[in-house]
């Protein structure tokens, strides 16, 4: 046989193997998609709602304890002496403030991170604010205004616990939640000064507030809907209300009313 002719017929069987003779590769599995995120929510200013009321207290609400300092002198140099009291109850004519109100359902989609921190300070041994609303991922930022050792150590159940340090007035550090808490507010205290404590909720939407002390708040650009608003107090726990808003609407009657218990404190 003519050896061109040989290599030509090599070259055609070879072929012929490589592409339909003997076993083929198995076709590789189809790759799983992603999950797909929630698409974010947009609020269109011409259409947003704002919805206002009061939380109203029922009764005389039981003394707030007074706060004995004498165990830390720069305690006692920061408040000139004076005792200040525990701010359970922070009333004022038939309001009740430092209530925490969110929007419990009735959103969908989710919702930018603020870059602006919140700032969480520790001044004249106590935590302020007593009350705050912050959203998953959004910097908490942690100062020490006094003088003497402070320590936040924050308890959550989602998120993860934290107990850090600041003996330097000035100190800062920053922290962020990762999840919305299960249970929405965290409590805060100083170990250091068994009196400090404060409650931070953590959403992962912006549609929160804290009450004034007359009872009064106010949650705007919420897009037109139905939702359940959810009232929170350390002491005298949660409330529900149901609330619509239309396109534009300015509702100003999201009120609640809780009684104050003797011995709540």
């Amino acid at each position: 046989m003519h050896p061109r002719f040989l290599a030509v017929l090599l070259g055609v069987s070879f072929g012929v193997a490589a592409c339909g003779g003997g076993s083929q590769p198995a076709p590789a599995p189809a790759s799983t998609p992603e999950p797909t995120a929630a698409p974010a929510a947009t609020v269109d200013p011409a259409t947003a709602a704002t919805v206002a009321g009061k939380i109203n207290l029922e009764g005389t609400p039981p003394a707030n304890a007074p706060i004995r300092m004498n165990a830390d002198p720069a305690c006692v140099a920061a408040n000139k002496g004076q005792n200040p009291t525990q701010e359970t109850f922070v009333s004022e004519g038939g309001g009740l403030g430092n209530v925490f109100i969110y929007v419990k359902s009735g959103l969908t989609g989710t919702f930018p991170t603020p870059s602006t921190p919140i700032v969480f300070d520790q001044q004249a041994c106590r935590y302020h604010p007593h009350v705050f609303g912050v959203q998953v991922g959004q910097p908490v930022e942690v100062v020490n205004s006094d003088a003497t050792l402070h320590n936040i150590h924050a308890t959550p159940k989602t998120n993860a616990e934290f107990n850090t340090a600041q003996p330097i007035k000035g100190m800062k550090t920053t922290h962020t939640f990762t999840a919305k808490e299960e249970s929405v507010v965290i409590p805060f205290k100083c170990d250091v000064h068994g009196w400090m404590n404060a409650y931070a909720g953590v959403l992962d939407h912006p549609y929160f507030a804290v009450s004034k002390p007359d009872g009064s708040f106010s949650i705007a650009n919420l897009p037109p809907g139905s939702y359940t608003l959810t009232a929170w107090h350390e002491k005298l726990g949660t409330q529900d209300l149901q609330v619509t808003v239309a396109a534009k609407e300015s509702k100003s009657d999201a009120n609640f009313t809780f009684k104050a218990a003797a011995g709540a404190n």
